[in-house]
């Protein structure tokens, strides 16, 4: 079976964000190809969307390509926090994205076509329908 393309290219990354080195190029299409692969399975109607708004697919891919790649250069070692304390001077740190994931976003979700909730069921109380 063929693998569907990527929604977006390093390119359409670098145009979105900033120039990309050789090894970040080539780390931005395994990552593109992974995010395309999770829009198409956490959003089932992003075929509607996208023809809606043609390029929100690739804009999605690109941002969450982004936010990964950024926890990466920011946080390399993956810590959730740190703080430093230095005589009276203090200096604390939370990481967002500490594990440098490839995530949507609620917003992102709704964008393509995706459900606010999910209600697993309902029970009527007084035995009606």
């Amino acid at each position: 079976m063929a693998t569907p393309a990527s929604f977006a290219t390093p390119d359409d990354l670098a145009k979105a964000w900033r120039t990309l080195t050789a090894a970040e190029g080539e780390r931005a299409a395994l990552l593109l190809a992974k995010a395309s692969r999770r829009i198409r399975l956490t959003c089932p109607n992003w075929r509607k969307a996208e023809t809606a708004d043609p390029g929100v697919c690739a804009d999605v891919a690109c941002d969450m390509v982004k936010r990964a790649m950024t926890a990466e250069t920011t946080n390399p070692a993956g810590w959730s926090q740190t703080s430093s304390t230095t005589g009276p001077f203090s200096d604390s740190h939370t990481f967002a994205n500490p594990n440098a994931d490839l995530y949507l976003t609620s917003a992102e979700i709704l964008l393509l076509g995706g459900r606010r909730g999910a209600k697993a069921f309902a029970v009527s109380m007084n035995g009606g329908g």
